[in-house]
């Protein structure tokens, strides 16, 4: 018998937050607007998977057209108000997100997922 890998479930401590920042995420990644946050990540200099530098320059607000931070509060506030496992768990989740993107547009943009 195998027993094949299974996440352990972890529950979100600050699930408003949470989620407002999933939102950002999941906005940022749409098809529709991916292509416009990878290039805003080219400009600035940031590869893709660096989640902190994303956060600090505030690229996921932009590319959600300020609609991210409806409670006022920017994503990087959101992220710092959240308990390390929360952290961590926002963290996998852009990872996740960001390998969803089309394999066109991560070859156009390969320098911003390249790992060195």
């Amino acid at each position: 018998m195998t027993v094949g890998f299974e996440q352990a479930a972890i529950k979100i401590e600050k699930v408003q937050e949470f989620a407002k920042l999933q939102a950002a995420v999941e906005q940022a990644f749409l098809p529709e607007k991916v292509e416009r946050f990878l290039k805003q990540l080219d400009r600035k200099g940031i590869r893709v998977r660096e989640f902190d530098a994303v956060l600090a320059a505030r690229a996921l607000e932009e590319a959600a057209d300020g609609s991210a931070a409806s409670s006022g509060l920017s994503a990087w506030q959101l992220y710092q108000a959240l308990p390390l496992s929360d952290q961590a768990q926002m963290r996998e989740f852009y990872l996740s997100k960001l390998e969803t993107v089309g394999i066109e547009l991560r070859h156009k943009f390969k320098k911003l997922y390249q790992y060195y």
